[in-house]
C-alpha cells in the first residue's frame, strides 16, 4: 500500500509548484494509469514515490507512506545506467540489496531476457540506442522484484514490436504498478484504475477506466489529455517538394550505422523509422553535420555539413537531441534560446523578439525564467525544438520530437512544423510516435 495525504513538492526557484494538495491511496496489487497534461507533475509524483526528491532541491508539504521499496524506471533511461557493462547495470541494484552472489547472475540474466534484451553480457552500455538503453534499465528494475513499480513512460524510446513485448511483460506481473503512459490506448489493458492529475494542484479525476473516459473523456481531451477514440487529423503538404537540401549517398558510421541512401528536399518531411538499434539516431546527427561518416557521404548544396563553422551550422540546420537535455547548457530557458541566434550574428532586438514568441508558440512563456533541468520531459522537448527553430533554419532534424507531449502541445507542435515545412522548410524526423508519422510525414524511409 502507498498513501499520499496533502503532497505538495515546489522546486528550488520555482514560484509554481509542481504538485499540491496530492490526496491518493493505492492499495497492494492495484495498477494505476497516471495522466495529466504535460507539465502536470507526474514523473514528479514518480520521484517522490521513489524517494528521490532531496531536501535541498526544493521545498515539501505533506505526507509519503509506502510498504515495501519502490523501483523507478525514469523518463531518461540514460541518468539509471551506471555501469561499463550491460550485465554488470543490471547486477548494481541485486548487489547493494545483499542478494546472495549465486542469485544475482541468475536474476541478470531472467530479467534481460523478459525486456528482449539481444545482447552479451559484456556489451558496453554507451553502445546501446535508446531504445535499448531503456530495455536495460527496465530490466534492472525488474532485477531489483520491487514491491512497487513506478515507470514513466517505459515504451516512450522502443519500436512497435519492442513496446508490445514489453506490455506483455508488464501484463504477467503481479507488483503494483503506477506507470504514466501516453500511448493510453495500449496502456489500459494493464491497468484497472486512471488518476488524471490537474497542473500544480491534487488529483482532479480517480477511478475505473471506462468510467473515467465515458464521464469525463471530452474534457480530458480538450484539457490535453490523451484519450482513446479521439483521433487526430491529417496535416497533407501545401505543395509539392522544392529543391534538395541534403543527400545521404552509402552514408555508413562505423557499426551504427549501415550504408544509407536518402534525400531530402524543401517543403517536406521526411520520417525515419525502424527496430531500435538500427542507426536512426546515428543517421540523425550525420544529417545535421554533428558526426561525420566513417563512410560514403552526407552532402548539401554547399558541401558536407560537417565542415561547417558552429556558427553557420546553427544558420542552416537545427537539430533536436533523442535527450533533450544533452543540447542545454545556460540556466534559464530564456538564455537557451538565445544561445543560438546569438551565436548566429543575429541583433539583440531580432533576439529579443523570437526568444518572446518561440516561448509563446512553444507554451513555455511561464518557464522564461526557469532552469532547464527542472523542467518536465514534455517541457524539455518542447524547448530542445524551440531551440533548433531559433535560428530559422532550412532543414530541421528530430529525434523523438512528440515524446512526453500531451495531446495539446503535441497538435501545436505538428500544427507549427507543417506550417513550417509549407513554408519552405525541409524536416527530417525519427520517430516510433505512428500517429506523428500520420499526421505530418510526406514519405518515410524504414532503417534494418
Amino acid at each position: 500500500m502507498l498513501r499520499l495525504t496533502g503532497f505538495g513538492w515546489r522546486y528550488a526557484g520555482r514560484r509554481a509548484w509542481a504538485l499540491r494538495g496530492v490526496d491518493l491511496r493505492i492499495e497492494r496489487g492495484e495498477r494505476v494509469l497516471l495522466l495529466g497534461p504535460s507539465g502536470a507533475g507526474k514523473s514528479t509524483l514518480l520521484a517522490a514515490l521513489a524517494g528521490l526528491l532531496a531536501q535541498d532541491s526544493g521545498e515539501r508539504e505533506g505526507s509519503i507512506q509506502i510498504d515495501g521499496y519502490a523501483g523507478l524506471l525514469a523518463q531518461d533511461p540514460q541518468t539509471q545506467l551506471v555501469m561499463a557493462r550491460c550485465g554488470d547495470d543490471v547486477a548494481f541494484g541485486p548487489e547493494n540489496l545483499g542478494v546472495r552472489p549465486a542469485e544475482i547472475w541468475p536474476r541478470v540474466r531472467e530479467s534481460l531476457a523478459r525486456v528482449g534484451f539481444r545482447y552479451p553480457l559484456d556489451r558496453s552500455t554507451s553502445a546501446l540506442s535508446g531504445g535499448e538503453q531503456q530495455r536495460l534499465a527496465l530490466a534492472g528494475v525488474l532485477a531489483l522484484r520491487p514491491s512497487v513499480l513506478l515507470l514513466d513512460e517505459p515504451t516512450a524510446n522502443l519500436d512497435p514490436s519492442g513496446a508490445a513485448l514489453i506490455r506483455s511483460v508488464l501484463a504477467g506481473l503481479d507488483t503494483t504498478m503506477v506507470l504514466v503512459e501516453h500511448r493510453v490506448a495500449e496502456a489500459l489493458p494493464l491497468v484497472d484504475r486512471v488518476v488524471v492529475l490537474e497542473p500544480g494542484a491534487g488529483v482532479a479525476v480517480d477511478g475505473p477506466p471506462s468510467t473515467v473516459f465515458a464521464r469525463y473523456g471530452d474534457a480530458l481531451a480538450r484539457d490535453g489529455v490523451w484519450v482513446p477514440g479521439h483521433p487526430v487529423p491529417p496535416r497533407p503538404a501545401a505543395g509539392p517538394p522544392g529543391e534538395v537540401l541534403v543527400t545521404a549517398d552509402r552514408a555508413a558510421h562505423t557499426d551504427r550505422l549501415a550504408p544509407t541512401d536518402l534525400t531530402v528536399r524543401a517543403g517536406e518531411t521526411l520520417a525515419v523509422q525502424g527496430e531500435n538499434g538500427t542507426g536512426k539516431t546515428t543517421l540523425a546527427l550525420a544529417l545535421g553535420g554533428l558526426i561525420r561518416p566513417t563512410s560514403g557521404s552526407v552532402t548539401t548544396p554547399d558541401g558536407p555539413p560537417y565542415r561547417w563553422r558552429a556558427a553557420t551550422l546553427a544558420r542552416r540546420i537545427g537539430s533536436v537531441f533523442q535527450n533533450p537535455e544533452h543540447q542545454f547548457v545556460t540556466a534559464r530557458v530564456a538564455d537557451e534560446l538565445a544561445l543560438g541566434p546569438r551565436r548566429a550574428g543575429m541583433r539583440s532586438e531580432s533576439v529579443l523578439s523570437t526568444v518572446d514568441d518561440l516561448l509563446v508558440r512553444l507554451r513555455l512563456d511561464r518557464l522564461a525564467l526557469a532552469n532547464p533541468y527542472t523542467l518536465s520531459g514534455g517541457e524539455q522537448r518542447r524547448l530542445s525544438v524551440a531551440t533548433a527553430l531559433a535560428t530559422a533554419p532550412r532543414l530541421l532534424i528530430l529525434d523523438e520530437p512528440t515524446f512526453g507531449q500531451d495531446r495539446r502541445t503535441w497538435t501545436e507542435l505538428v500544427d507549427l512544423l507543417a506550417k513550417l515545412r509549407d513554408d519552405g522548410c525541409g524536416i527530417v524526423t525519427v520517430t516510433h510516435d505512428t500517429d506523428f508519422v500520420a499526421a505530418l510525414a510526406d514519405r518515410s524511409v524504414t532503417l534494418c
